[in-house]
């Protein structure tokens, strides 16, 4: 058969016939799954949606899971030379239920399904790294999906999930880490994305231990479990592709910052400050190095300089994130601008340093004025009143001087 659904069903479940006597794939009498598009239907939902989530798939409908693994298999088999991978096609073009409007002639597996059923049974579903993956090949290839997720007014269901594989780094494999933090990149590569999360107010978010958090934005939770990420990653993993992916989205975010958690702008200027701890101590053993002789020929000395090279990538990229912040929406985030002048001082050494001079202008300024401020307010000034008067300087700062 040669129409798109049955097309997919009859390979997807052509290992799992109804009368199966495998204890991991329980009889299913009366299934005709190769007459209809139900079995499709069980794979994308990952065994029924509205059904009480488990931990994994696996638990609640194993023929389900492996139909997914065998369709994600399928979907990312390499082009044949004469034609297309027709699952690829299918997984890119497939459109809503809801959706109207005609295939183009020039898709031939095309088909439709219900997002709001798939939306649900992904939200449900990732901590299985499949699901995760499914997740992310739809996002990165179909359009329809993409722009059905971004549009959709409860994205905290589907950015939570993700956000906890990202926090519970040290229990997850490298892929499926990879898999959340790519599908972060995607979501965060939309503006409208990047201004709705600030809106989603969350409360009492118990996975995160480090604090509580009674109350706080879905943006800024997500600042705080990607800088989470990198700090892990520095201290164990060393991934300089996870550090990269990692600040891409939070530049991709930066510009659209908006009534930062008080929690979240300190971590910011943390992070920073592990950055340049770490710039200094590189420094410092490439000057020992460099003074030094080595205690033995045959063993080579460390490559400080390239080290020292990856780490100014590293800064010089937590400084566009501020300096994106304070250039597009300054007003909006008083608590990054207080974080900033509690740790003024960090950013004293790169005032001058030939590769942050350019991308220091911006945050050198605002530093200048509000501190210039708070020294004409007098002394002993609590955190409110300092809050107050950064708000009331914010108004006064001309904005053209911001470059």
């Amino acid at each position: 058969r040669t129409d798109g659904v049955l097309v997919w069903v009859s390979f997807l479940f052509v290992s799992f016939p109804s009368n199966s006597q495998d204890p991991q794939l329980p009889c299913l009498p009366g299934y005709q799954v190769f007459s209809s598009p139900a079995g499709l239907w069980t794979v994308f939902t990952l065994g029924g949606v509205g059904s009480k989530a488990t931990a994994s798939p696996e638990l609640s409908s194993p023929l389900a899971n492996q139909s997914l693994l065998l369709l994600l298999v399928l979907a990312n088999l390499t082009d044949a030379s004469d034609a297309p991978n027709p699952y690829r096609q299918a997984i890119m073009s497939f459109k809503n239920t809801q959706d109207s409007s005609p295939f183009p002639s020039s898709i031939p597996h095309a088909f439709q399904i219900n997002f709001n059923s798939l939306y649900t049974a992904l939200c449900e579903q990732q901590t299985s790294d499949q699901a995760t993956l499914l997740l992310y090949t739809l996002l990165h290839q179909n359009s329809n999906i993409r722009t059905y997720m971004l549009a959709r007014t409860d994205m905290e269901n589907l950015v939570l999930p993700i956000l906890e594989i990202l926090y519970h780094v040290e229990e997850r494999n490298s892929h499926h880490v990879y898999m959340a933090l790519i599908i972060l990149l995607i979501l965060t590569e939309d503006d409208g994305f990047n201004r709705s999360i600030h809106e989603v107010i969350l409360k009492n978010i118990t996975w995160y231990s480090e604090r509580v958090l009674t109350e706080i934005s879905l943006g800024s939770l997500l600042i705080l479990v990607v800088i989470r990420t990198i700090q892990y990653n520095m201290t164990r993993t060393r991934d300089k592709y996870l550090h990269t992916n990692c600040l891409a989205a939070l530049a991709n975010m930066s510009a659209q910052f908006r009534s930062l958690h008080q929690y979240a702008a300190q971590r910011i200027i943390s992070l920073f400050s592990l950055l340049s701890k770490k710039h200094n101590k590189v420094l410092e053993q490439a000057t020992q190095s460099l003074r030094g002789s080595p205690s033995s020929n045959d063993v080579p000395l460390p490559d400080y300089a390239q080290d020292l090279n990856v780490i100014e990538e590293v800064i010089r990229m937590m400084l566009e994130i501020i300096n994106s912040c304070l250039t597009n929406s300054l007003h909006h985030n008083p608590n990054l601008v207080y974080a900033l002048l509690y740790k003024r001082d960090l950013f004293e050494q790169f005032r001058t340093h030939p590769s942050f001079q350019d991308i220091m202008q911006n945050i050198d300024l605002v530093i200048t004025f509000f501190s210039s401020r708070l020294l004409q307010a007098g002394a002993e000034l609590s955190v409110e009143r300092v809050l107050e008067i950064i708000k009331q300087g914010v108004i006064a700062l001309p904005k053209d001087r911001l470059k």
